[in-house]
């Protein structure tokens, strides 16, 4: 049986990848009510009628799309929560929006009263002269960066859970993030020097009509793209350097590979001089004692790889790792989707934190 639905949540920009994703997780949760989807080339159209995946929900016929409006979805959350028992929790707005467009919808959502959560990039950097570098044009809102808390949740829970804007991070920053935070914070890997690459299914570049992303272009391909310079770099080298309590550069190249989805990674350190020949268990420690009773993270240590078919539509992470004795080199492997655990489904994972449910719920 349903439990009682006491929390409203529209879905700014529901058309795309992460848009539909933040669908299919949202109308099957049990304590959300999803009140309203905006489209800028659907509005006016039932869920149904654009996501004929959904058409058999009993809300489906009944959900619509209206123009993306702030006025408008003020006025849709304020009659949700006329019908709805949900005043003991603010609506959520989720921003699934490309940057420089989410960060109109911020101060207006907040105002209203609303939990932000946003999907694109706009909030997750604390240096505005950062986002101009990286973005190519300045912060619109440069004082609502300080405002935002970066969502990552086995990391940042106790931010998140007071939160009114949340910035939820990158697919590639999640793949990266959550397999050396653990191991700058207890110094047990030189910061210097790290190495990442990780390939991604082609819905990471969003839906979009581009001729790089046609199937013809992208099947049976594989190719680095964003080097040297990714967008992604930002936030992963602003999260790392607050880790290790220092600067912390990368050396980071992503790629693209011929699926629909997933994200697997490849990073090469070189542990710290302390270890000298336990590398191996000191690294299985420290994964037990940050990620033992984390949900989402699936801890494979030596035995095996992450591997993208064992994630896919689910919000979990595999972590797992091999110390090469002849290069001295530590290999620490991840694997994702990139529009769950990389986007949506950590989206909702923040919702349920702010809202007080437990982690997992609607996301099992």
């Amino acid at each position: 049986m349903k439990e009682e639905i006491n929390v409203q949540a529209v879905i700014i920009g529901a058309s795309g990848y992460s848009g539909e994703e933040l669908v299919r997780l949202l109308i099957r949760h049990p304590r959300v009510h999803l009140a309203g989807l905006t489209s800028r080339q659907h509005f006016g159209k039932k869920l149904a009628e654009v996501f004929p995946r959904f058409a058999n929900h009993p809300d489906a016929k009944t959900i619509g799309f209206i123009k993306p409006e702030p006025d408008l979805v003020r006025k849709l959350l304020k009659e949700a929560l006329l019908k709805e028992s949900s005043k003991d929790l603010p609506p959520v707005v989720f921003l699934a929006l490309p940057h420089g467009v989410a960060f109109e919808w911020a101060a207006p959502m907040t105002e209203a009263g609303a939990c932000v959560i946003d999907l694109s990039a706009d909030f997750r950097l604390r240096d505005a002269s950062v986002y101009l570098e990286y973005y190519g044009h300045p912060h619109p809102t440069p004082g609502l960066m300080k405002d935002a808390i970066y969502g990552l949740p086995e990391i940042n829970r106790s931010e998140i859970r007071k939160a009114r804007l949340i910035a939820s991070p990158g697919c590639y920053p999640t793949s990266i993030l959550l397999p050396l935070i653990p191991l700058l914070r207890e110094k047990l890997i030189d910061p210097a020097g790290i190495v990442v690459n990780s390939l991604s299914g082609v819905t990471g570049a969003g839906r979009k009509a581009e001729e790089a992303f046609l199937f013809c272009e992208c099947n049976e391909s594989l190719r680095a793209y964003g080097v040297p310079k990714h967008r992604h770099l930002s936030e992963i080298e602003q999260e790392l350097s607050l880790a290790a309590r220092k600067p912390v550069v990368i050396q980071f190249t992503p790629h693209l590979v011929p699926v629909n989805r997933g994200i697997h990674t490849t990073i090469c350190v070189r542990p710290a001089a302390k270890l000298k020949d336990d590398v191996s268990e000191a690294i299985n420690r420290c994964y037990q004692q940050a990620y033992a009773n984390e949900p989402f993270v699936r801890m494979l240590g030596s035995a095996t790889m992450p591997d993208t078919k064992r994630v896919t539509m689910t919000n979990v992470i595999e972590i797992g790792h091999r110390f090469d004795p002849r290069s001295g080199n530590l290999l620490i492997f991840s694997a994702e989707d990139n529009l769950t655990k990389g986007a949506a489904g950590q989206a909702i994972q923040s919702m349920n934190i702010v809202c007080g449910f437990p982690e997992t719920t609607g996301l099992q």
